[in-house]
């Protein structure tokens, strides 16, 4: 026996030789002898035999397509008696095959009672069950082989048997599996493109191809398309130990792909003429488009489904306020469109979930691994074994099995994902699948006992359907589609505030700009009606204009306020790397200045972060949290204030603490705004804009302010600014 260690790359196509139950002819495009098979006996007959198909139809021979099933040319006569040919093209050689003719029946003939009976029962079949039970029966009837069994391939190449038809003593294989590696890939795409292979006799003796020049070499052509063609050792070692020494086998091809095989086992050796290989082959055919009716109906039934879950989905979303989270408050629709246990949508950092879900970390960890994968769907059935990291059912019991993700956007972290728990699966197969090694060569050899034999299969769930997956992409598509309909909008919107707001700020400038003069000339005519008519206004009187003096004051002081607000807003930022710790080091210095007769203990830790800000504002906003500090303690002896930097993945700031009045955490988001207050002027001076102020510069910044307190316990005030960019 060869050595076979490498079947799966045998020179299966090119042999060389062929089966002894038929005779092969190879010539050129001018019909000039090319090779023969050595069981012509000799050239002269191998000439003879060529000039006959010449001399019949010559013609034909320009009509061969270049590569096509062999074509069926008239019955010739030779010395040896009738015989069929079968014509085909290979390369630049025309293949002519000679086998013993049969005469025909007429009427009777296997084709005719196939078109009669068969093709009847095929239409009426309701699935491709019953399409395979009539199958098998109607080869079993047409061929007479022992058993006749169909089945399909799976997409690893395994065969899972549909239906069979046996005799007694036949061995049946009926819901077995056949592993892929009986199959080579190579020989599924023989069987591909070449539909019916016979082998009569698996014992006999290969006839090898001889060249009619010195120094050709027969093996270099194609009998791909032969029905003579010798087969793999491999293979016919295959069936004796299957106790088959005839096979025939019909593919079954399906949108161009080869989906599953009638295969035939004979124990004893069996011919068969043409004809009924014709109608083998006719039926095979016959059996592909039935199976592929049958798919696409129900295909378009579950996509019909499947797309009005999709329209469900998003009319829904389209509803509300668009936004992705939405899809988990409609859970029943979004796990059926995938039929699924469980669903999660996240968006970078934020995750939602609904039924039966891995923990949000590992949800995130998940979103990560998927988005690397650089596809808009992505599916798998076994993700404990692709997902490295990802708990095992064993470790896990609910841990899913399956994923079906979809990426909405190819810059954001935006997926919707569905799960699928694991299906374990007990496959019986037609024997140990895994090849065994023996002997001391080290050759690998068919296994020879067929046996069933039992595995079962974890870490998997039920696989997703095309439908399935075709439905998850046009869902995303729909959701691409809102999301950008939704940020037009907020686009406009945006466009429409930013107007706006320049409006009120042009509106707050102009305002507090031409309140300042009247605010100054009342101040000015209260100190001149003072100073020339003091000594002639009673008490009530003098009361009376310092009152409005100072609220003249306190008016003029919300007028600056106003201005600087508006400011804020309207000056361009000048970015620069700030030294915070020197900055923070004169303000202390200036407050202590201010307040020289209370006691103030300032913590500053060393050193503060530095940050990227426009000078000039980010001292605005750090004063202004100071002046806030040393206000609010007032009353403290001794008062304390402390300036710490903070850092996290928001970003980069400060915070500063102190002991003073503090407040209640209900009013944290009224401390912000404008003229806010929650303790009364009487108490605490200030115009309620500072701390405005504050978050105006932030957020200008692109970094958020925060605020955290206790009554009587003192407040924490303080800013992130984003990390710089690397």
């Amino acid at each position: 026996m060869p050595d076979i260690q490498h079947c799966a790359d045998e020179p299966i196509r090119v042999p060389g030789a062929i089966q002894p139950h038929g005779r092969l002819v190879v010539a050129d495009r001018q019909l000039q002898l090319v090779a023969w098979s050595e069981n012509w006996g000799a050239r002269e007959a191998a000439g003879s035999a060529l000039a006959a198909v010449q001399a019949l139809a010559f013609g034909e021979f320009a009509r061969l397509p270049p590569a096509d099933a062999p074509t069926p040319l008239p019955p010739v006569e030779l010395s040896s008696g009738a015989c069929d040919v079968l014509a085909h093209r290979s390369g630049e050689f025309l293949v002519f095959e000679f086998e013993p003719a049969v005469a025909g029946s007429g009427t009777q003939a296997p084709i005719y009672s196939l078109a009669r009976r068969f093709l009847q029962e095929l239409q009426q079949a309701p699935g491709v069950i019953e399409l395979a039970q009539l199958a098998a029966r109607e080869m079993k009837r047409l061929t007479g082989f022992g058993r006749c069994l169909v089945y399909r391939f799976d997409e690893n190449g395994h065969g899972e048997v549909l239906a069979e038809r046996i005799e007694q003593d036949y061995d049946s294989y009926e819901g077995h599996h056949f592993p892929g590696a009986d199959i080579p890939a190579q020989a599924r795409e023989l069987y591909r493109i070449n539909r019916i292979r016979l082998i009569p006799d698996a014992s006999y003796q290969p006839v090898a191809l001889v060249g009619a020049q010195p120094g050709f070499d027969p093996r270099s052509i194609d009998l791909g398309w032969a029905s003579l063609r010798s087969v793999s050792p491999v293979h016919l070692e295959y069936m004796v130990n299957m106790r088959t020494l005839a096979s025939m086998s019909v593919s079954i091809v399906v949108r161009g792909q080869l989906w599953g095989l009638i295969s035939c086992h004979h124990h004893e050796p069996l011919m068969l003429p043409y004809p009924v290989r014709a109608a083998c082959e006719h039926l095979g055919q016959l059996m592909s488009l039935q199976v592929e009716a049958k798919q696409d109906k129900a295909e378009v039934s579950v996509a019909g489904d499947l797309r009005k879950l999709t329209l469900e989905i998003v009319s829904h979303l389209a509803e509300s306020d668009a936004t992705l989270q939405r899809l988990v408050s409609e859970p029943v629709p979004l796990l059926r469109l995938a039929s699924a246990t469980g669903a999660a949508v996240v968006l970078d950092d934020e995750c939602w979930t609904v039924g039966r879900t891995p923990p949000t970390e590992t949800l995130q960890a998940l979103a990560s691994w998927v988005v690397a994968r650089g596809r808009a769907v992505f599916s798998t059935d076994r993700l404990p074994a692709d997902f490295a990291g990802f708990a095992r059912s064993g470790d896990q019991p609910d841990a899913p099995a399956g994923l079906l993700a979809i990426s909405i956007s190819q810059v954001h972290r935006h997926l919707v994902m569905w799960f699928r728990p694991e299906l374990v699966q007990t496959i019986q197969w037609a024997g140990d699948p895994r090849k065994e090694i023996r002997g001391s060569d080290g050759r690998i050899h068919p296994r020879r006992s067929f046996a069933s034999w039992r595995e079962q299969v974890r870490g998997r769930s039920a696989p997703w359907s095309p439908s399935e997956i075709d439905a998850a992409d046009e869902l995303r598509q729909a959701l691409i589609g809102i999301v950008l309909r939704r940020a037009e909008e907020m686009a406009e919107v945006a466009t429409e505030l930013g107007r706006v707001n320049k409006e009120l700020e042009a509106f707050s400038y102009t305002v507090s700009h031409d309140l300042r003069a009247p605010m100054r000339h009342i101040a000015g005519y209260v100190d001149l009606v003072l100073d020339l008519d003091g000594k002639q206004l009673g008490d009530t009187s003098r009361r009376y204009l310092s009152h409005v003096k100072e609220a003249s004051a306190y008016a003029g002081q919300l007028v600056d306020a106003l201005l600087d607000f508006s400011r804020m807003g309207r000056s361009a930022l000048k970015l620069s790397e700030v030294n915070v710790s020197s900055l923070v080091r004169e303000l202390t210095r200036e407050a202590a200045l201010h307040e020289k007769d209370r006691s103030i203990e300032w913590e500053v830790e060393h050193p503060l972060p530095s940050l990227r800000a426009d000078p000039f504002l980010l001292q605005v906003a750090v004063r202004n949290l100071l002046s806030n500090a040393v206000k609010y303690t007032r009353g403290r002896t001794p008062a304390r204030i402390a300036i710490r930097g903070i850092r996290s993945p928001a970003g980069v700031g400060i915070e500063v603490s102190d002991n003073g009045v503090g407040f209640q955490m209900k009013y944290v988001n009224k401390l912000f705004g404008v003229f806010q207050r929650l303790h009364q002027a009487e108490e605490f001076e200030g115009t309620g804009i500072g701390l405005a102020n504050v978050r105006r510069i932030v957020e200008r910044h692109g970094g958020t302010v925060w605020a955290r307190g206790e009554p009587g316990q003192g407040a924490t005030f303080g800013f992130f600014l984003p990390n710089p960019e690397p």
